[in-house]
């Protein structure tokens, strides 16, 4: 059994954690809720773009557009395969990591060719460490999301994607289903399935007149796009980020929960000890009590 000094020693130690498991604890939920209001407050006008692609297709039923996959199964052109990744910059997130590293390197695979992009720290060291490639250069940050972030991550694929260096884009993140549970989502980027902006046959409100396009429908829609992909790696940053502050205070909720326990164990540890010194002190004052009557009987005698 510990002595008194190492029981209290760690009492100390379990005390000053569970302050820190707490103090991130209280900041995850702050930075959760500032994130979740910067989404809601750009989500309209990117559900506005995407009803009015929906529109375009309403009206045009062919269009021949690089964005989108041959309508009827058609076969994609020769080309590579790149992949977004977000992962965080920090640990203490439980499996919210790993949990995207192992789709990633499912894909991987599935096309060993596929350039990985790579943001947030803690993917790319994984990456680095077991001797994965990836792109060395792209080095973004899933902290703090914005959309100019979200500009500059799409800067860097869509050109190649256009130049049909790259024929497919996939994303992997991590989605906020609730609170107390996320998902980690491998999505293709592009090019997208025409489903995706069809509306179902029993849509309740069909367009009758055809709208105009100027100059073409093919070149409103080159320049619709690309707004559309930047809304979509945001919405995806934002929700990543989210899950990771969600696992974050899981882990450190949790984390605080052991704390609890294991400092009620340490306390019922240092009373037993405290009561068995209390009591070998006792035991010693007075068995030196009982020696010491003996010594004066035997003196008394002599």
């Amino acid at each position: 059994m510990a002595n008194l000094q190492e029981l209290r020693s760690h009492i100390r130690s379990v005390t000053d954690t569970k302050k820190i498991t707490t103090a991130m604890y209280f900041i995850s939920s702050t930075k959760l809720r500032r994130a979740r209001e910067e989404l809601e407050t750009t989500r309209p006008y990117f559900d506005a773009l995407h009803s009015e692609i929906k529109r375009i297709f309403r009206t045009v039923d062919e269009i021949d557009s690089p964005y989108f996959y041959p309508k009827g199964g058609g076969e994609l052109p020769p080309g590579g395969c790149a992949c977004l990744v977000l992962t965080a910059d920090k640990g203490l997130a439980g499996d919210y990591n790993m949990g995207v590293i192992r789709q990633a390197l499912a894909l991987l695979e599935k096309e060993p060719n596929t350039r990985l992009y790579v943001a947030g720290e803690m993917g790319r060291r994984y990456l680095r460490e077991h001797g994965i490639p990836f792109e060395e250069d792209f080095t973004f940050s899933c902290q703090n999301p914005t959309l100019q972030t979200a500009r500059e991550i799409t800067a860097r694929f869509l050109p190649d994607y256009q130049q049909r260096v790259l024929t497919r884009v996939f994303i992997i993140y991590t989605d906020l289903k609730n609170s107390l549970r996320h998902a980690v989502v491998t999505d293709r980027l592009l090019p997208f399935h025409h489903d995706r902006f069809v509306d179902p046959p029993d849509y309740e409100r069909p367009v009758t007149e055809p709208f105009e396009f100027s100059p073409s429908v093919e070149e409103v829609l080159h320049g619709v796009i690309p707004i559309y992909l930047i809304g979509y790696v945001y919405s995806a940053l934002v929700d990543s980020y989210c899950s990771e502050q969600n696992a974050r205070m899981i882990a450190m909720k949790a984390a605080g929960e052991n704390a609890d326990r294991l400092l009620q164990s340490l306390a019922s540890e240092y009373n037993r000890a405290r009561q068995n010194k209390i009591t070998q002190e006792l035991t010693e004052l007075s068995s030196g009590a009982r020696v010491q009557r003996m010594k004066h009987r035997l003196e008394g005698r002599t």
